[in-house]
Formats: C-alpha cells, sequence, structure tokens
C-alpha cells in the first residue's frame, strides 16, 4: 500500500443525532490542527454533500463545506448545536458484507465520498459520529485499502459520539452528562405536577439499544420504576419466533406488554398502600424494538435500517394500557400519561465535564493522525481523560462489519444502583413480576 501523505488538509464531518458538546470536540480539534499550521475544512451536514459529488460540479465553498478560520471558533467550544450541522446519510449503506467492498456498485457512494475529498486535497478526514458512522468509517477506511496502490490514502480517525452511552471503547461520550442532566431536571418537574394531581407520567427516554440514558435519568430525576432494554427476561419476556434472511427461524425474546403494565399497577397499589398517590416511570425508548412484531409491521425505518422509535411512542401506548389495566383490576380509573423526553436534550447547553471530554477527543483526533500517524482508529478517553486509539478492527466485526453495542450489565454495581433507589414493590397477584438481578 501507498505510504500515507502528510496531513497538511484535514476534513471534519459530524453525522447522526445531535449531542451537547459537539463545538467542543469540533472547536478543539480545528484548533489543534490550526496552531500547527494545517488547513481544516468543516463539511457541512455529514455525509450528505460528498456521496453525489461528480467531477463535473465542484463541491461548492460556503455551501457544501467552508474553510475554517479564528472567527468561527470564538466562543464555540460551550456553544449549542452543531456548528457543521449534520445529517444521517449512510455511504456504505449498500455494504452488508466484506464482499460488498469489491463490488463497485455498492461502494459507489464510498468512491464519490472519496473522490469529493481529494478534489479538495483532503489528507485526512475526521469523522465525529455514533455507532452508525463508525460503521461509515470503517467502510471507507476498507475502501481504500482496495484502492490501486499509487492512489493517495485519505487517513480516517472516528470520535466518538452519542448521548446513550452506549458505545464499546470509551468509558463515556460526550452529551451523555448533559443529556441525563437535562432529562432528571424535567423529570423532577413531572414529579412535581404528580404530586399536585395525584397521578403518574411513564416518561420515555432515548436509548435505542442499551439503557444507560434512563437508568440514570431516573436515579438523578428520583424515579420510582425504571426499565431498561436489559430488564426484558423472566416474566417480562416472551419467547417470538422468526424467520431470518436466510430463511432458517430463529427465537427472540420480546417484551411483555401485559406484564409491564401488570408491575406498573402493582406499583401504584404499592405506594397507595404507603399513602402516596403519585409517581414517576422512566422507560427506555428501545423497548419499542423489543414489542412483539405486530406492533412494529409498517412503521418506517431510517437508512441504517433503524425502526422510527418516535412514531410508536412507548411511553404513551404503555401508559395507556396500564391505565385500563388498573381499572380492570380495582374497578376505578387512575391518571397516566405518556412523555417523550429526548430532543430538548440533544443541543442543549453541554455539562462542564462534557465540555472537557468533548476537548479531548478533538486534540485527541489531532494526536492520532500528526503525533501517532495513525489511520483507522478511533479515539477513545479513559479514566482522568487519558487519551487511547483503537483500532476499527477491534471494534468491527470483520465477518459481518458490524459493530457492537455496549448494554449495561444486568447485575453490574450501576444497574443494582438504579434498581436499588426505586420503590420496592409489594407482591400481590395477579401481577406476573419480573425479578431483579442479585
Amino acid at each position: 500500500m501507498t505510504e500515507a501523505l502528510p496531513v497538511e488538509r484535514v476534513g471534519i464531518l459530524f453525522s447522526g443525532g445531535p449531542a451537547p458538546a459537539a463545538n467542543a470536540v469540533i472547536s478543539a480539534a480545528v484548533m489543534a490542527f490550526r496552531r500547527n499550521g494545517r488547513q481544516v475544512f468543516g463539511f457541512l451536514n455529514g455525509y450528505s454533500n460528498l456521496v453525489g459529488y461528480d467531477a463535473s460540479r465542484p463541491l461548492l465553498a460556503g455551501e457544501q463545506y467552508f474553510e475554517f478560520a479564528d472567527h468561527h471558533l470564538r466562543g464555540l467550544r460551550n456553544s449549542r448545536g452543531i456548528l457543521i450541522g449534520t445529517a444521517r446519510t449512510n455511504p456504505g449503506k449498500a455494504v452488508r458484507s466484506p464482499a460488498d467492498l469489491d463490488d463497485p456498485e455498492k461502494t459507489a457512494q464510498l468512491s464519490s465520498v472519496y473522490h469529493a475529498l481529494r478534489s479538495l486535497q483532503i489528507d485526512a478526514l475526521i469523522s465525529i459520529g455514533g455507532d452508525d458512522t463508525l460503521k461509515s468509517a470503517n467502510f471507507f477506511h476498507l475502501f481504500q485499502s482496495r484502492l490501486p496502490p499509487d492512489a493517495p490514502r485519505v487517513r480516517i480517525v472516528h470520535l466518538p459520539k452519542t448521548i446513550d452511552n452506549d458505545y464499546r471503547g470509551i468509558d463515556f461520550t460526550f452529551g451523555f452528562f448533559t443529556a441525563v442532566d437535562v432529562m432528571s431536571k424535567e423529570l423532577l418537574n413531572l414529579r412535581a405536577d404528580a404530586m399536585a394531581t395525584k397521578g403518574y407520567f411513564v416518561v420515555e427516554t432515548m436509548g435505542r439499544k442499551s439503557s444507560w440514558l434512563a437508568y440514570g435519568v431516573a436515579l438523578a430525576g428520583e424515579a420510582h420504576l425504571v426499565v431498561g432494554v436489559e430488564d426484558v427476561t423472566g416474566a417480562l419476556a416472551i419467547d417470538e419466533e422468526t424467520t431470518n434472511p436466510d430463511g432458517t427461524k430463529s427465537t427472540q425474546a420480546r417484551l411483555d406488554l401485559e406484564a409491564l403494565c401488570d408491575v406498573i399497577v402493582d406499583l401504584v397499589l404499592t405506594r397507595e398502600r404507603r399513602g402516596k398517590h403519585y409517581g414517576t416511570i422512566v422507560l427506555a425508548e428501545g423497548l419499542a424494538e423489543l414489542l412483539p412484531r405486530s406492533f412494529l409491521d409498517g412503521v418506517p425505518r431510517d437508512e441504517h435500517g433503524h425502526v422510527s422509535l418516535g412514531r410508536i411512542d412507548i411511553g404513551k401506548l404503555v401508559a395507556q394500557r396500564a391505565s385500563a389495566r388498573f381499572e380492570q383490576r380495582t374497578g376505578r380509573p387512575k391518571r397516566l400519561v405518556g412523555v417523550q423526553l429526548g430532543y430538548e436534550s440533544r443541543c442543549a447547553a453541554p455539562h462542564a465535564f462534557d465540555v472537557m471530554l468533548g476537548s479531548q477527543l478533538g486534540v485527541g483526533a489531532y494526536r492520532a493522525l500528526v503525533d501517532e500517524g495513525l489511520d483507522g482508529h478511533m479515539v477513545s478517553v479513559t479514566g482522568q481523560l487519558d487519551l487511547q486509539y483503537v483500532p476499527f478492527s477491534e471494534l468491527v466485526d470483520p465477518t459481518n462489519l458490524e459493530t457492537d453495542v455496549r448494554y449495561v450489565r444486568p447485575g453490574s454495581d450501576f444497574h443494582r444502583l438504579a434498581h436499588q433507589l426505586e420503590t420496592r414493590i409489594d407482591a400481590s397477584p395477579p401481577s406476573r413480576r419480573f425479578a431483579r438481578p442479585a
């Protein structure tokens, strides 16, 4: 393979959902490169302007990209939003296996990204995003490994981003603590409302695949019950047979919605016996993806194949069904209201820790590319903001090119903490209780 070019001109893009401290990451990265004589270019709205690149229509400065200058960085570190914008465009959406990387049709958009970057003589790309964006970065890295030996390579490093905090290879992701802080304060407001009106709020938090946010919000917001995807076990789970793409059959644990409603009714009755007629319940939005298939038929999916969880609104769904179940079991009504939380936290003013974490990741991009000469690595921060560099090969399964989710381990200290502080539910038939890990 041709030796990598010196890094003189750097591109940076942000992909996927917003996260607090995004601008801290961008600011620190740009500052590090510019202070050391490099040029930095921001590509607007993720990959969306790169996947359709045509050499006959050059990228438009000011509309599709811009070169960073001093004025872009003034006060940027603590600002809301994302200076360079974002989008969910997936240049590797046609790639499903390593063999697909040898198919010119399936790698056409990756090729467009490559040629778009090289049209501006970009030597290295900083990718900021979640696990799907990590997959795109890995696709781009592997695509270039198949280029002719004399073709210049665009080195790539990835900076992990998700308020869900479910990233393997890093302790905490920037934006997580801000999101927990914002949503837990909203939950405390709802708690006060519930006390005043003698009602319950069933609050859905973001967290598609794991429940770090749900548990964190429940802890900081003093919820009376929290249920995450990691809790779908025992009596909360039902086995459902599915047909795999290859035609074989497999069994998957799905959420038993009626069992969950019975647990909520038990909670309400337990608190009533103690003279408490209000409460808040936190659900991870990822529970929606574990609903029986009949609930998911026809629900739209994004470019990465994910179900549109906002369309399901599991907080409202569970609130309505639990309310009906309460009346069925007791003969009297109970007010349960479903609320979605999440979007209001994604561009909130960043928590100081997230600013520090994001800044270290941004500087880490410079150190990875220039000081360490790396390519195909994710920048990570552990312990007391110590930098580490993790090869894509350690984060992506080489057989299917998929990334692993970091779940909250059932029975871990954090998982036990989240459930230790919720209301202890009295055992009372006919509820089908679900056992907490010891």
